[in-house]
């Protein structure tokens, strides 16, 4: 049995997925399910699974039992993304999630099986314990673990279902005010006296699964700046994407949109406003707006595009194959010495031709508050990238690099101290000798 930690996944392999959950018992904590689109919808109250409407309309998702369910997924329709396998404490019962002994689900994929034990829970009467979501042609499952203090009726809102004077699981009328999301934060955390993960302006915008993902991703940043005496540190965070044309798949598969997701909480934690300054290169290069937090919901869909006019840019006119000095000599330009020190987290396939140009630059960047983390992602032959931070003639090591042949498969604590790794030994560097 392989046990998921709060917010891992894993890869799904057979056609039908049975579900239990240890601790649900129909009355006392209810299981159910919604069946979302793309935008964490239900099309119609006809998506949600529960005990008195046990199946969805085409079958695909059923209540078995009133702590079973089982998912079909080669006959969940097309426009479904997400299956939210959820709990709540009946409104007949008193207590919390929290205080349901051994409350998990087990996931039975032929004969894998996982574990996804309910954790950070505290005073939430219903929660989201995990997801089964599409990723391209296949289907993988997440550990969520996140909910609502207020209990049944904050869960079906959240999720499209309407809410009326008779609530599903016998719960009671409700009022009109609108939900407040409770928080998933470990208690364990909020007890510490360390110092805490940063927080940023528009967090509580987004929807509960990417409040979830956000927050144990700044706690995986703050962890690794934590661990190399970094906490505290402020700096420019810039991110540069490869835009050409070997770029396609990346672009096509939503790798990039992935990744950019996953390198907000590095701003968060650095920045001293959250945001993110991004570009897009290829012969030339676009600055496009910064990301901040509350626009993580719809930056992606706007700017990360290969082509095609999107936000104000025409993307045909940054190019199709690469030529990095324009990116790089702009950067170099808005950091002069004395400067704050700027992080620069420059995701490319590779193919750099001008060698003896570029590292040159970066000789010369060396005496520069800049720090460059370049990575590789779409398992080719990266070249110079791989000897970049080996060169010598520099003030010092103002480079790192390393490949990520799939970006999917690398969890996020392994991720940012990856990325994270080397940019405090600069800082120390640097600030020797007296670059910032």
């Amino acid at each position: 049995m392989t046990e998921l930690s709060r917010g891992a996944n894993a890869n799904l392999t057979t056609a039908l997925i049975e579900i239990a959950v240890t601790g649900a018992e129909q009355g006392v904590v209810d299981l159910m399910a919604f069946a979302l689109t793309a935008e964490r919808r239900v099309r119609s109250d006809d998506d949600f699974v529960f005990f008195n409407q046990p199946t969805s309309p085409e079958g695909a998702v059923r209540l078995v039992g009133g702590d079973r369910l089982s998912i079909a997924v080669s006959e969940v329709p097309p426009e479904i993304e997400i299956i939210a396998i959820t709990v709540a404490v009946d409104e007949g019962h008193p207590g919390v999630l929290a205080a349901v002994p051994g409350l998990a689900v087990t996931i039975a994929d032929g004969a894998t099986t996982f574990r996804a034990p309910a954790s950070g829970l505290t005073t939430e009467r219903a929660a989201v314990l995990v997801e089964v979501y599409r990723r391209s042609d296949a289907w993988k499952v997440r550990c969520v673990s996140a909910g609502w203090s207020e209990g049944l009726a904050a869960l079906v809102r959240e999720h499209g279902v309407s809410v009326d004077d008779e609530q599903p699981g016998s719960a009671p009328p409700v009022g009109t005010a609108p939900p407040v999301l409770s928080p998933p934060t470990p208690v364990a955390a909020r007890a510490s006296s360390e110092p805490q993960p940063r927080s940023a302006p528009g967090e509580e915008r987004l929807s509960l699964v990417k409040r979830t993902a956000l927050d144990l991703r700044k706690r995986e940043v703050h962890k690794v700046l934590l661990t190399k005496g970094a906490v505290g540190e402020r700096a420019r965070v810039v991110l540069v994407i490869d835009k050409t044309g070997s770029m396609h798949q990346e672009f096509a598969s939503r790798l990039v949109h992935r990744v950019v997701e996953r390198m907000v909480p590095v701003a968060i934690q650095l920045d001293d406003d959250g945001s993110l300054e991004c570009y897009l290169y290829a012969k030339s290069f676009a600055r496009l707006p910064d990301l901040r937090v509350a626009d993580l919901e719809t930056w992606p869909e706007t700017y990360l595009h290969l082509t095609g006019k999107h936000g104000g840019i025409d993307y045909k006119k940054i190019g199709g194959y690469n030529d990095e000095i324009p990116i790089l000599t702009e950067i170099i330009s808005t950091a002069p010495r004395g400067s704050a020190p700027t992080l620069v987290l420059f995701f490319t396939d590779g193919g750099f031709g001008k060698k003896r140009e570029i590292t040159k630059l970066m000789r010369q960047a060396s005496e520069l508050p800049i720090f460059w983390q370049f990575v590789g992602i779409g398992a080719n032959n990266y070249g110079l990238l791989t000897t970049l931070d080996e060169m010598d003639g520099r003030v010092v090591d103002n480079v790192g690099f390393f490949a990520l042949d799939d970006v999917d498969r690398v969890d996020d604590g392994e991720l940012y101290r990856r990325l994270l790794g080397e940019f405090p030994d600069w800082l120390r560097a640097a600030r020797a000798a007296r670059i910032m």
